[in-house]
């Protein structure tokens, strides 16, 4: 979900592809499923290490299908204007450990909504690759961007049925947790971007005619029957002297946190869109929806290759 943030509405360029500096796409070949996350590289770099957690008035059972509905349509909403995801891969893929899942690698490709302090970095379009295990309620998820390939983002989630309770939801070592920074957040008071913002997504204001759940007022995570919250342990690392501090904090402060609490609103928000709905046929909703995600990217790249 980074295109969120990162997604302008204007790109001059969709034809150059999502590939590093040595021509080749960008993919992790260690195992994806090692949810261990260390605070400092091998040279001694440490990077900023935040666990979020991010309460829901749903069930673990019922955000396995509201997840996969509410990327999928945000993706699809997103690319338009030159901007947003083209999906690569998305297969089924089993663990030893976690079971069957799924795995996918989409490019997100980014305008120029950035502060202008990144901008003079940066070309005026590039592209962020994710690569993404879902083992629900597991879920392994990794950022990489070939222009900056010093960059490296890592997302590893858990799904529990508590308020945000569990101190150690994903098993991190003893030093990691003496380093790991804890942040509640709140989708119903947490106030969004302003330019996210949406009435009908206002959950103090909004009522589910499917459930009646809804709408929601302080403290409400004492009282919500069901409950569940999504535990992610984030780690940002930006090895560039002088830059590191800055970009890692810019990232979390600015980037993670807006995109989640978005993000998990949305779920909630739009739940009458998908209650009801089996695994297949949100399998069905997402493989239309990546289908048309990905000719709205193609034609933008088509009309940038033919005027040049």
């Amino acid at each position: 979900l980074v295109h969120l943030y990162v997604g302008g509405p204007r790109v001059p360029n969709l034809a150059a592809s999502a590939r590093s500096d040595s021509g080749q796409t960008h993919s992790w070949h260690h195992s994806p499923v090692d949810v261990s996350i260390r605070a400092a590289s091998p040279n001694g770099a440490t990077m900023l290490l935040k666990e979020y957690r991010i309460p829901m008035p749903l069930s673990v059972d019922e955000y396995k299908v509201g997840q996969l509905y509410m990327i999928s349509k945000h993706s699809h909403e997103r690319s338009q204007d030159g901007e947003g995801v083209h999906v690569e891969v998305n297969e089924p893929v089993s663990d030893p450990k976690y079971g069957e899942g799924q795995h996918t690698r989409k490019v997100f490709y980014a305008g120029q909504s950035l502060p202008s302090w990144v901008q003079a970095m940066i070309p005026a379009m590039f592209s962020i690759t994710e690569e993404s295990w879902n083992y629900y309620p597991y879920t392994i998820t990794k950022y990489s961007c070939g222009f900056l390939p010093r960059l490296q983002i890592e997302i590893n989630t858990c799904y529990l049925p508590d308020a945000g309770t569990t101190e150690n939801a994903l098993g991190i070592s003893d030093a990691d947790l003496k380093l790991r920074q804890v942040e509640h957040m709140d989708i119903v008071t947490q106030p969004c971007a302003e330019r996210h913002y949406k009435e009908k997504e206002d959950l103090t204001k909004f009522k589910s005619e499917k459930t009646g759940r809804g709408p929601w007022a302080e403290g409400w995570q004492k009282v919500s029957d069901p409950i569940m919250c999504s535990y992610k342990l984030c780690s940002v690392k930006f090895e560039v002297w002088g830059l590191q501090t800055r970009v890692e904090d810019y990232i979390h402060r600015w980037v993670l946190q807006e995109i989640l609490l978005l993000a998990h609103r949305q779920a909630v928000a739009w739940i009458d869109e998908w209650v009801g709905m089996s695994e297949e046929e949100v399998r069905e909703y997402e493989k239309d929806m990546h289908a048309q995600t990905n000719a709205k990217v193609q034609e933008v790249v088509a009309a940038a290759a033919s005027s040049q």
